[in-house]
Formats: structure tokens, sequence, C-alpha cells
């Protein structure tokens, strides 16, 4: 009986310190996760101020006066969305310090397509949007990492709300309604929110997954993917935000 109990006492210690191994794992994949995506953002928000407040370096995608984008404008307005896509597809190909430059150069390149936001708005209200953005996010997120309830039954629902929107926005191009704008803006921050939360629940479960395997190089990668999706969620959330709060100039 005592071989058993030691036995037995053994099997929980080496499980505790297994489980305390993946606890330790997964707070240090999350922080990954976070700083790569707060440093992305930080980038596209310097991008974007280093542009839209230049006018010569504004002039080369968009009339400064008009913000009508030119060609150039309107190749770095869908370049992101194409670079997403080209992620997602060679990802598995890059390293996980390719993956990484992946996404600071999307960072980058979507500072540039939201530069006109400084010539649009003015600096207190982006400032002040950004703020709520960032609270509202770091609640959403913290929510979906804390949650015992299951999101993924949502996660298909907001992922067609994606798809609703991205054609919306596209015909509104042509329509150019306010009314469909402000539609359009409202919903975005709701479906973005809802991600939020989805996302952040479906990385931490992914690291769980997987965290046996002690794959570091696909891990890292995972962090890469996770930090652009968050940045993603965060990034559209801000810009519909600021279509609905946000002072024009």
């Amino acid at each position: 009986m005592a071989e058993f109990d030691t036995t037995r006492t053994a099997g929980r210690t080496a499980a505790g310190a297994r489980t305390a191994q993946i606890d330790e794992g997964l707070r240090a994949h999350m922080n990954k996760v976070y700083g790569t995506m707060s440093v992305g953002t930080l980038l596209t928000f310097a991008v974007a101020w280093a542009v839209g407040t230049s006018p010569a370096l504004l002039s080369v995608f968009r009339n400064p006066e008009t913000l009508s984008p030119n060609i150039l404008g309107w190749i770095v307005m869908f370049a992101p969305l194409i670079m997403v896509f080209a992620f997602g597809a060679a990802i598995n190909r890059l390293s996980a310090a390719g993956a990484q430059l992946f996404f600071y150069a999307f960072a980058a390149v979507m500072g540039l397509s939201m530069a006109w936001i400084f010539v649009a708005f003015t600096g207190l209200s982006i400032a002040n949007v950004f703020l709520v953005t960032s609270i509202s996010f770091a609640g959403l997120s913290l929510y979906g990492y804390t949650t015992k309830k299951d999101l993924s039954a949502m996660g298909t629902f907001l992922i067609m709300g994606v798809i609703g929107l991205i054609v919306a926005m596209i015909v509104n191009i042509f329509l150019q309604s306010p009314a469909v704008m402000f539609a359009i803006s409202i919903l975005g921050v709701l479906i973005f929110a809802g991600l939020t939360a989805y996302d952040t629940q479906k990385i931490k479960a992914t690291y769980l997954e997987h965290a046996h395997s002690g794959d570091s190089e696909w891990l890292g990668k995972a962090a890469i993917m996770g930090a652009l999706t968050l940045y993603l969620d965060f990034i559209n959330m801000f810009m519909f935000l600021l279509q609905i709060f946000g002072n024009r100039e």
C-alpha cells in the first residue's frame, strides 16, 4: 500500500509539474502575441502619422485636399487585404523570424493606407478613439481569455459578418452613402468586438492543443498569426469607431 501511495503521489507531482509548465508556456505565448501585436500597432500609427501629417508624402497616394486616392493610393488601400491572404498561404514556408518580419511589413503598409485619417479627423479625436478602442479591446480580450464559455459557435457567424462588411464597403465606395457607412460602422464595431473575444479564446486553445508537441518553431509562428489576428481586430474596431465618433477637420 505504501508503495502504491508513493507511485500515485509521484504521478500527481509529475502531472502538476507538466500543468505548471504548460501554464507558464501559455503566459509566455500570450505575452509574445500581445507584444508583437502592440509593436505592429505602434508601427502602423507611426507610419500613418508621418505620412498623414506631411502633405508632400500624402500627395503620393491621395489628393491632399479631397483625399481622393490616386492609382498608387488604390493599390495601397487594397494591399493589406492581399498581404493577409498571402501571409496565410505562405506561413508554412516561412520561419518564425520571417513571419514576424512579414507582419511588421504588413503593419507598415497598413499605416500607409490609414494615413488619410490625420487629415480627415482632428488629432484629439483620433487619440480619444484610440484610447476607447484600447480599453474596449483589453476588456474583450481578457473576457475571451478567462471565460469558461465556449465561444466557437459564434465564430462562423462573425466571419460571415466580416465578409458581408467587406462587400458592403466595396459597394459603398461607388454609392458614397453616409447612411450606409454609418450602418456599416455600427455593425463593424459589434462584429470585431465579438471577434476580439473569440480570437483570444481560439489563440489560447490552439496553444493548449499543441503545447505538448514541443515544436518551438511552430509555436513561434502561431504567436505571430495570433498577433496578426488580434491586430486586425483592433485596427478594424478603431477605424469603425473613428467613423462614428471622430470629429472631422
